[in-house]
């Protein structure tokens, strides 16, 4: 009895569905990834998925070595297999369809530490 009272003190650890849906999606992704033989997706991450509420669509966020548009040209050519591999490897009754998206965090990361790099701050003497 006392045991059965201690699980209910602590908090419980909840998550959306959509977030651990987001989480299953980016590593089927990132596996498959992998498996094809395309010099465009070299080095190329999927960096995060986000669906929407019904679960039909999915934003990836893409990144890799490749120019953006032969990146996307790269995933969208392998959209079909994408979706093939999530429907094997998941218990989803329907795969969102997937919108594939060139993730602009690096990026806007790299500008702002240049930009502070730039800075000249004056010294207190």
């Amino acid at each position: 009895m006392a045991r059965h009272s201690q699980r209910h003190n602590k908090p419980a650890r909840r998550f959306d569905r959509s977030d651990r849906l987001n989480e299953l999606l980016t590593r089927i992704l990132a596996e498959e990834i992998e498996l094809i033989d395309d010099e465009r997706l070299t080095l190329a991450a999927i960096t995060g998925v986000s669906t929407d509420r019904d679960l039909t669509k999915a934003k990836v966020y893409v990144t890799g070595i490749s120019d953006d548009e032969s990146l996307l040209e790269a995933f969208a050519g392998n959209r079909q297999r994408f979706q093939h591999a999530i429907g094997n490897q998941s218990r989803l009754r329907r795969v969102p369809q997937l919108n594939f998206i060139i993730d602009e965090t690096g990026r806007s990361a790299e500008r702002i530490e240049k930009i502070l790099r730039d800075l000249e701050i004056p010294s207190n003497e």
